[in-house]
């Protein structure tokens, strides 16, 4: 198989994965980001309810949390580090009561993944 052929079946697989039904983390959900001044891979947690139809809700409002939304939430922890190993210590050796399901912590650690290689090339981040 092509290289091309295989990271367009990558890509594909990624995608539709990307786009399936999760269950939330009922611990709450992470917002990873890249400061490239500061050369640090900044990682906030924050804090939901989840509703009986799996949509996380606001803890203050009880409404449900718009992936759109211009409200800005205030985290209830956050990390920073230069490397994707060092927050997941902190965040599974340190704080190990802030991830109950293993896709999240697996997300996690993909994510944070890209995140260093996107500080280290000194390119932008976007989470997925």
């Amino acid at each position: 198989m092509d290289s091309k052929k295989s990271f367009d079946e990558k890509t594909m697989i990624d995608n539709n994965l990307s786009n399936r039904y999760i269950d939330l983390d009922p611990n709450g959900y992470f917002i990873i980001k890249v400061d490239l001044e500061e050369n640090k891979i900044i990682l906030e947690h924050f804090l939901n309810n989840i509703n009986d139809d799996g949509y996380a809700l606001d803890p203050e409002t009880n409404e449900p949390i718009k992936c759109d939304s211009q409200n800005t939430r205030v985290s209830n922890e956050v990390f920073k580090g230069i490397s994707a190993k060092q927050l997941g210590i902190m965040i599974t050796e340190k704080r190990n009561d802030l991830i109950t399901r293993f896709d999240h912590a697996l997300y996690l650690g993909r994510e944070l993944q890209k995140a260093e290689e996107c500080l280290f090339k000194r390119l932008p981040y976007i989470q997925d």
